[in-house]
């Protein structure tokens, strides 16, 4: 474990490093945010329905997913690096090292969304709670339970890419699956649109897929729309899933391995 967690911090050492392309990212993230929150309150206004979201809830959810933007499934892309290393064939090198390949990969992927994160969530946390209508948690056990579901997030999103990673080894250039994933995931998670302004009818089905807990679960505790009583439950939800991803993973990850042949170099 001291191996894989020297690892992790050493990845985010060298990806803390990146701090002007951070700041070019938050600075994309605050434009866009603004348009989105502006989009979303024309149609608040224009409407005579009470929204299932209140205004002030939509806008402090909005802000979140552009702070967060880094870390949502929206950009979980498979491991450029791994792809680099499936075309040229140094791949060799991943399975040379005593270590165990998921367990490798998934800790690279961990740190490959905490790191942008870090650098670019506090620039927009500041200016979006000072001038642009963030809101904070409406209590402290509000807070700690959002902290507690982030974590569970960062946990589920890293398995996922880790499969989505996994799943080079079944094709040549894996620009297929980088296009298709992250826009599914991005919608059913609740990065593009809340889940709570979703059609009733899809509720049941969006509470039981695994994406619920990347972006919507960990939001809803901050913005309050979910209570802190449903903390427990939602931690399961994505532990669960979590399991449910590193066994595929590590099963897919063994068959392939069986079947990999190594070209270049």
């Amino acid at each position: 474990m001291r191996a894989y967690t020297a690892i992790f911090i050493a990845r985010l050492k060298m990806l803390l490093q990146y701090r002007a392309a951070a700041w070019a990212g938050a600075g994309t993230q605050l434009f866009f945010g603004a348009a989105l929150v502006a989009m979303r309150q024309a149609f608040y206004h224009s409407g005579h329905a009470i929204p299932p979201l209140p205004e002030a809830q939509m806008i402090t959810y909005s802000w979140l997913t552009q702070a967060f933007f880094a870390l949502s499934p929206f950009t979980a892309n498979p491991d450029p690096e791994v792809r680099a290393m499936m075309r040229d064939g140094t791949v060799a090198y991943e399975l040379a090292r005593p270590l165990d390949l998921y367990t490798l990969w998934f800790t690279r992927n961990t740190a490959n969304r905490v790191a942008p994160t870090i650098l670019r969530s506090l620039p927009i946390f500041v200016i979006g709670m000072a001038f642009l209508g963030m809101q904070p948690p409406p209590s402290l056990a509000a807070f700690l339970a959002f902290l507690l579901a982030l974590l569970g997030a960062v946990a589920l999103i890293a398995s996922w890419c880790t499969l989505i990673t996994i799943s080079l080894l079944w094709t040549l250039s894996g620009d297929g699956i980088a296009r298709i994933a992250p826009g599914l995931v991005a919608v059913l998670s609740g990065q593009i649109l809340p889940l709570a302004l979703l059609p009733d009818t899809l509720q049941p089905t969006l509470r039981f897929l695994p994406f619920i807990g990347m972006v919507d679960a960990p939001f809803t505790l901050w913005i309050g729309q979910r209570p802190v009583s449903e903390l427990g439950p939602t931690l399961l939800h994505q532990l669960a899933w979590t399991a449910v991803f590193v066994l595929v993973g590590r099963f897919l990850l063994a068959r392939g391995l069986k079947r990999l042949v190594v070209q270049g170099g």
